[in-house]
């Protein structure tokens, strides 16, 4: 349980927020993170060119002004100019420069970064040349400070959700003096130095984060003085703190399946539709997945319509890989449901009935609600074809290594978007990206991803992207798309303004609480 110190009058603590992160983030080096635990805490703590609007429709949200006081888009939209504000300080008193965009987004695309993300920036000039070791010359990347307020940006083709990138961690400015005097510790509270809302005040790995308010932030200080960030993996014991006055905000990390109906008759509860799609991830490359005929199978044979009874959170099924929102979406990019085509399928395949398929594991992270699902599959395919799946949990930082050097058949995995952009979901899955674990590698995959990024007609876009969505999903069945997910939230009747939209970013710098002002 959280020690919270002595008894209080109020069930709150003024001018402190309690959060509950669900686990330790693996890491707070923006350039090598690549989940929503990391980004919560550097979004935090981080400005970038841009910021989002609070929209909560994923495909109405547009980049507002942040570091960049504004931007011009020049010579057909391949050229984008930014223009720093003159007013914005690192908390060590240094004033932020261009040449701080400038280190940031050589390191990222820098092959010895090793950044899972660098593909972001492929569309800059001599990106992926540079990332995949063509161009030694880092000073090579079309993004350079012109001056101390100006970064310019040129690509090799016109790319319509350019500026969404900006909006990112991944292409958030970094001190190149700070990386280099504490390699592989700069990001400890000791050490880093940001220019965000907060700052990293303290860091006890497996307990709290505690960020305190940033004085220096050009937006003005934030009204919260301090947010401590639990790590409790356990939703049950996370949801008993927040009904002990000991948490002031939970979402889906803190209460579980069984919680919900409780916490609907809350007035202080809320459903926030996600661009986050769950899927399952199948290895393309490992028996017996790497017949197709048994990954159309298994994809015939789960009925998704499961999916929203059990997690009670209005979750929509999906067949194919792009949200519905999103350009490009088609309903029949994917397969249905057709246990019966499955089992026809799978005895082609050698395995009639089930008979003599062999021992298939799915790796997940240890959470309540994603066993639910998992156990639901798991008897899906029991009932519909025969067969039997082993379901292997593990830690969130356990379960990145494993996932990333030896993949298992398949993997519960959750791809949540980094901008509203339909790129932004099929990028995932081409080549080179540096978040596909499937093994998967398609050049016409590549070319029609490749064509679509800069296609600025919508409908010819849209034409692309559902035509990759289908050989994806429907042909190859490289993975198996879920349902997308929702974001439950509840908070304390103190709580105010915290944001929270589409693309799950919870920014904290405007919220408050009774009576802290």
């Amino acid at each position: 349980m959280l020690n919270t110190g002595c008894a209080r009058q109020s069930p709150w603590q003024p001018g402190i927020l309690r959060v509950n992160l669900g686990t330790e983030p693996p890491t707070l080096d923006w350039h090598l993170s690549v989940d929503m635990i990391s980004f919560e805490v550097i979004q935090n703590i981080m400005s970038g060119l841009t910021q989002y609007s609070n929209g909560v429709d994923g495909a109405k949200l547009t980049c507002q002004a942040a570091c960049a006081k504004k931007w011009e888009v020049l010579d057909g939209g391949t050229r984008y100019v930014f223009h720093l504000r003159d007013d914005i300080y690192w908390t060590d008193g240094k004033k932020l420069t261009a040449k701080d965009f400038e280190y940031a987004w050589q390191r990222l695309i820098d092959p010895a970064t090793g950044a899972a993300y660098a593909h972001f920036l492929y569309d800059v000039i001599n990106a992926r040349e540079i990332n995949q070791a063509q161009i030694k010359d880092l000073s090579k990347l079309g993004a350079k400070a012109l001056d101390d307020l100006t970064f310019e940006v040129r690509l090799n083709k016109p790319a319509a959700y350019f500026i969404y990138l900006t909006a990112g961690p991944t292409t958030f400015p970094m001190r190149k003096d700070i990386v280099e005097a504490y390699p592989g510790r700069w990001t400890e509270p000791q050490n880093i130095i940001t220019n965000g809302a907060f700052k990293l005040d303290s860091w006890q790995h497996e307990y709290k984060i505690d960020l305190q308010a940033n004085e220096k932030y050009f937006g003005g200080r934030p009204k919260i003085d301090k947010i401590k960030m639990f790590m409790i993996p356990e939703q049950s014991t996370a949801f008993s703190l927040y009904q002990n006055d000991q948490l002031d905000f939970i979402d889906n990390r803190s209460f579980t399946t069984s919680d919900i109906a409780q916490c609907k008759k809350d007035p202080n509860f809320k459903t926030q539709a996600l661009l986050r799609a769950q899927y399952l991830g199948l290895n393309t490359l490992k028996s017996p997945l790497n017949d197709v005929r048994v990954r159309k199978a298994l994809a015939m044979s789960i009925d998704k319509n499961i999916f929203p009874k059990i997690l009670r959170r209005q979750e929509t099924p999906m067949q194919s890989w792009i949200p519905p929102v999103l350009t490009g979406f088609k309903q029949d990019s994917g397969i249905a449901f057709n246990p019966e085509e499955g089992r026809k399928l799978l005895a082609l395949a050698g395995y009639p009935g089930g008979k003599n398929f062999p021992r298939t594991e799915v790796l997940y992270v240890s959470r309540e609600d994603t066993k639910l699902g998992l156990e639901a599959i798991q008897a899906e395919l029991k009932k519909n074809l025969g067969i039997s799946i082993e379901l292997v949990n593990q830690e969130f930082k356990v379960y990145l290594t494993t996932r990333k050097l030896h993949p298992p058949h398949m993997i519960r995995a959750s791809w949540s978007a980094d901008f509203p952009d339909t790129d932004n979901f099929m990028s995932v899955f081409t080549s080179d990206s540096g978040n596909n674990y499937t093994g998967f590698k398609n050049k016409e995959y590549d070319r029609l991803v490749e064509a679509a990024r800069g296609e600025l007609d919508n409908e010819k876009r849209a034409l692309l992207y559902s035509q990759a969505d289908k050989l994806l999903c429907k042909e190859n069945a490289v993975l198996i798309p879920l349902y997308m997910a929702t974001q439950c939230v509840l908070y304390k009747p103190w709580v105010h303004g915290i944001d929270v939209n589409a693309l799950d970013i919870q920014n904290y710098r405007t919220a408050y609480l009774e009576g802290s002002n």
